[in-house]
């Protein structure tokens, strides 16, 4: 299996399984922001948890500048939007998904991919 098809796979698994979680707490809670964060650091281990992907966000936002720059990656823009709305279970595959639409296309042209 290609890899840009196991990212896209990736994509579906990284916005249907959080949302498994989120919908039904949203059903009983309401958006209400205070009680999520609490929830969130209830606990060292779901702080641990939080903080992991609260670092693993900016790292990804790092990443995703510098790769969708060197390479003319277009609709960069999107992943950031699906890390905001669902997080870098989503973000994370899909930027590589884009990357390697990109990369193929370089490929095919003959253009040179950054190192």
């Amino acid at each position: 299996m290609k890899p840009k098809t196991i990212y896209l796979v990736l994509c579906f698994a990284g916005a249907v399984l959080p949302y498994w979680e989120f919908v039904p707490w949203v059903a009983q809670h309401g958006l209400n922001l205070p009680l999520l964060l609490r929830e969130l650091f209830a606990n060292r281990i779901s702080a641990f948890f939080g903080m992991d992907v609260v670092v693993s966000a900016v790292v990804l936002f790092t990443f995703m500048r510098v790769e969708s720059t060197q390479l003319k990656i277009p609709h960069r823009w999107i992943p950031v939007l699906a890390i905001l709305t669902v997080g870098v279970s989503l973000g994370l595959p899909l930027f590589l998904y884009m990357r390697e639409l990109r990369l193929e296309e370089l490929r095919s042209t003959g253009g040179a991919a950054a190192a």
